[in-house]
């Protein structure tokens, strides 16, 4: 193990080849709902659940989760990237489950707790690698009636990972889907694993003919952009403004909302949230996807049922401005640019 700053000795993990892929650490959060109260909860170290065969996440779906990174700034410390959006988020999404919510601070002290006792695990500044916590929770009381189920756990895990994209963001392609991802007044707001589920054949089906992921259209009149699989879409118009759509059924990405601001407040940059119609996005300069994996994939062609959209950017590279929006956002998550008041939560 090699000693960082602040006496922490890291894992011997050749870092800068890691993939984005799951490695058991030492601990992860743990806490049980029962007899309609939540315990505690505590740090353990057995990686597996223990659940009735007749678990409510096994026969219904019951479950929900979030992502998130922990970094190491360029001045040594260890924070997470405004995991308060992914607290509130959590809430959302049980609200709409019927998954009785976290107690106040219940999330925060979890994701501090199990990045404190991973710290060996969190990878150097200036690695390309970061720390992946996915906090989720899980019904794990027995239900056979459709119900909610009477006990749940909430477990925060993490693990080591790469970049998304090895040798950088090459632009992608995606297909126009005739499946549906979510409908009207459905769970496509919501971080479900029910809706990540679904996704799985429409996604199987896009690679199968050479795309990376689906575009996906709104339900009710298949004419607005909505998002792919697991991200937002942002667009940059030619007169350099930043586009993402608007819709109740997307997911409230957290780095889609902190790009707006980036592009508006260190960019200079005039930003639209609106809805987006798809016989507009053949005028946009610059199309991606953004999320917690990769911050930014940049899409360089979008095939409509044969019927071809390329975007000036091309095939080759991230668009000048999707990268301006990259490095400003990852600058800010590694320290190396000031952060926004309350962005950066400080865990080490």
């Amino acid at each position: 193990m090699k000693k960082e700053r602040f006496g922490m000795e890291k894992q011997n993990i050749d870092w800068s080849n890691l993939g984005f892929g799951y490695m058991a650490t030492d601990k992860r959060f743990s806490a049980m709902y029962r007899n309609g109260a939540w315990e505690e909860g505590r740090l353990v170290d057995d990686p597996m659940l223990h659940v009735s065969e007749s678990a409510g996440v096994l026969q219904y779906a019951q479950t929900c989760f979030e992502g998130l990174k922990a970094y190491t700034t360029k001045d040594g410390h260890i924070v997470t990237f405004r995991p308060e959006l992914n607290a509130a988020r959590m809430d959302d999404s049980c609200e709409r489950l019927e998954i009785p919510k976290l107690p106040e601070g219940m999330f925060l002290r979890a994701v501090e707790e199990t990045v404190r006792a991973n710290a060996a695990f969190v990878p150097p500044y200036g690695s390309g690698a970061t720390l992946y916590l996915r906090p989720f929770i899980a019904g794990t009381g027995p239900v056979i009636g459709v119900a909610p189920a009477p006990e749940y756990e909430f477990r925060v895990f993490c693990t080591p990972v790469g970049p998304y994209f090895k040798g950088g963001a090459k632009p992608i392609k995606l297909m126009v889907s005739d499946f549906d991802r979510a409908a009207p007044n459905g769970t496509g707001h919501i971080k479900a694993g029910l809706n990540y589920a679904m996704s799985l054949y429409a996604s199987h089906y896009a690679k199968s003919r050479g795309f990376a992921e689906n575009l996906y259209l709104d339900a009710a009149t298949r004419t607005k952009v909505e998002e792919t699989g697991g991200a937002n879409f942002i667009f940059v118009t030619r007169d350099n403004k930043l586009v993402t759509p608007k819709s109740p059924s997307i997911l409230p990405s957290i780095t889609r909302r902190s790009l707006l601001t980036v592009a508006k407040d260190y960019l200079g940059m005039e930003v639209e949230e609106r809805e987006v119609p798809f016989e507009e996005v053949k005028d946009f300069a610059e199309c991606g996807l953004c999320g917690t994996a990769a911050v930014i994939s940049p899409v360089g062609l979008i095939d409509d049922h044969g019927s071809e959209i390329r975007f000036s950017s091309g095939m080759e590279e991230m668009g000048p401005v999707l990268r301006r929006l990259y490095d400003a956002l990852t600058g800010i998550q590694m320290g190396s640019l000031p952060a926004p008041e309350g962005w950066l939560h400080t865990i080490i």
